[in-house]
């Protein structure tokens, strides 16, 4: 394997590509119930936290109906690592295809390469929310996102990420 390889992870399921396709918008449903903001309008940003472990602001870049989705990384912050920036720049790019009589979803962070300082967390996190919580969504309709923070919403986080 190629040391620039960005990370990415594929799920095949029995339902049709619109039904994944609307799915993989719902991001509260299978990432993070910790979301502001919209996450299925073109051009519009949200926001995204675990506790503040993980902060992070999107945008969704590029609709295809029922074919792709891409998400651009604004603003990031792991409190985990060294370079908190690791994400800005990266993308999110989900790729609705049919193969036989399944419908494949392949997600790519585009970005997201093993040199990276995080890879390892977010290679493990990104296989579970793709395979586990996202295929779940798709094929029993609930998926296991991470839970709302029990402190309820960080208004000094929301100031801090201009999300008002």
């Amino acid at each position: 394997m190629m040391n620039n390889q960005d990370f990415t992870a594929s799920i095949f399921v029995d339902e049709t590509p619109e039904k994944v396709y609307h799915a993989i918008k719902d991001f509260r449903a299978w990432w993070s119930e910790e979301i502001e903001g919209s996450t299925d309008q073109l051009n519009e940003e949200f926001f995204y936290h675990y506790k503040d472990i993980h902060l992070c602001k999107m945008k969704l870049v590029e609709m295809i109906e029922n074919k792709k989705l891409v998400y651009q990384v604004i603003e990031n912050e792991f409190n985990f690592i060294q370079d908190k920036t690791e994400w800005i720049g990266t993308k999110l790019i989900f790729e609705i295809s049919e193969e036989d009589s399944q419908t494949k979803v392949t997600f790519t962070h585009k970005g997201l390469v093993p040199d990276n300082e995080c890879y390892d967390v977010c290679h493990d996190a990104w296989t579970g929310y793709i395979s586990n919580s996202l295929y779940k969504l798709i094929t029993t309709g609930k998926g296991e996102p991470n839970p709302k923070d029990k402190d309820g919403f960080n208004a000094e986080l929301a100031e801090k990420w201009s999300l008002h």
